[in-house]
């Protein structure tokens, strides 16, 4: 999937999160570490959540399978870069979640221009020309 696409799913469960009571923080929070999709803040937990973005028969179930050890590892140590410049948020309960997102291509007859008001697990959004669908959130998905 292209970025552009990746992007697309970022702003579905930004959306979504959101609309559920968490207030954005950051989008593609970036250092040498790696990239971390969202931070989002309900007090008092913080999450620090992978957003991954695929298409119908996909290889890696709908993402999971790309949220590797090392992976892990990566988005570990760049929460606590994150962390480490805000004195502020470092002693408050963090997790890591994973939102995996399915992204289809309507057809003609299918397009729908207007966003719909609220966003359902496992319902189609239209986004920007695409069906987007929060297939699952996990939350806690490691530590």
């Amino acid at each position: 999937m292209s970025r552009q696409i990746g992007e697309l799913g970022e702003e579905l469960v930004a959306r979504w999160l959101r609309q559920t009571g968490w207030e954005i923080l950051h989008r593609q929070y970036r250092c040498r570490w790696g990239e971390i999709d969202l931070i989002a803040d309900r007090a008092p937990t913080l999450i620090f959540v992978e957003v991954k973005t695929r298409s119908r028969g996909n290889w890696d179930e709908d993402g999971a399978l790309a949220i590797t050890p090392a992976k892990q590892g990566k988005l570990i140590q760049t929460a606590e870069h994150f962390l480490s410049d805000r004195p502020d948020l470092s002693t408050r309960p963090c997790r890591f979640d994973v939102a995996l997102v399915r992204c289809d291509r309507p057809t003609k007859k299918d397009r729908v221009s207007t966003p719909s008001p609220a966003i359902e697990p496992g319902l189609p959004i239209p986004i920007e020309g695409y069906h987007l669908t929060l297939q699952n959130y996990l939350e806690s998905a490691f530590c």
